[in-house]
């Protein structure tokens, strides 16, 4: 993975950068209704699954804007290339989950068929990592989904005071509308450190055009 260091000082971030996460530390949550109704016709007519298209959807766009890809590395403050996403696979017997994580590809297909051969190589291992043998890449990042309750609002709390400014992603339940629509519940937790409302609205734009045109 490429890291590209910021020159924090010829940034036109970077005050507000040094602002919110050293003057005033300051992260936010935003959950929004993601009308999700023509792509989710198209994915039950190609008999794909719903999870790993979520997950190389979220982070394909994510990737697409460097603020959301900012992290210390070795002191340094940059921005990796990619994310990574490292997603929670339940254990549907003990009602358990372990973090698992596959790396992201631009093309679609080759991340679902990785995601597909880690779930049969990895899938029935427990514990916090499922991939145990191998810690999870710098650049991962926390996105999953709880599909059995639909939500309007998600946060997430840490409690421990360390640099971290990678987006959290969370979805929800698929809601139909009287109308129906289909609404995925879409949460995202950010530092405002490195985002603002306006990298959100582009990322958004960004998903629900994706996610509207994408082959399946």
């Amino acid at each position: 993975m490429l890291f590209t260091e910021i020159d924090l000082q010829g940034w036109p971030r970077g005050q507000m950068f040094v602002y919110f996460s050293q003057m005033a530390p300051t992260g936010y949550s935003m959950t929004v209704q993601l009308d999700i109704t023509d792509f989710w016709a198209r994915l039950k007519r190609s008999g794909r699954k719903f999870f790993p298209t979520y997950l190389w959807a979220v982070t394909a766009c994510l990737n697409r804007q460097p603020e959301f890809k900012i992290a210390y590395r070795d002191g340094k403050l940059g921005y990796y290339d990619t994310l990574t996403p490292l997603y929670a696979h339940f254990h549907r017997d003990d009602k358990t989950f372990s973090l698992m994580w596959t790396e992201y590809s631009d093309d679609y297909n080759t991340f679902y068929e990785a995601y597909l051969h880690n779930q049969q190589i990895y899938g029935d291992n427990r514990g916090i990592l499922s991939q145990s043998q191998t810690p999870p890449p710098e650049n991962a990042y926390t996105v999953s989904c709880i599909p059995w309750v639909s939500f309007t609002a998600f946060s997430v709390h840490s409690y421990q005071d360390k640099p971290y400014f990678f987006p959290s992603v969370e979805a929800g339940k698929i809601v139909s509308t009287a109308e129906g629509r289909k609404l995925l519940p879409l949460s995202l937790t950010c530092h405002h450190a490195t985002t603002d409302g306006c990298h959100i609205q582009l990322f958004l734009e960004d998903l629900k055009k994706l996610l509207d045109t994408l082959p399946l």
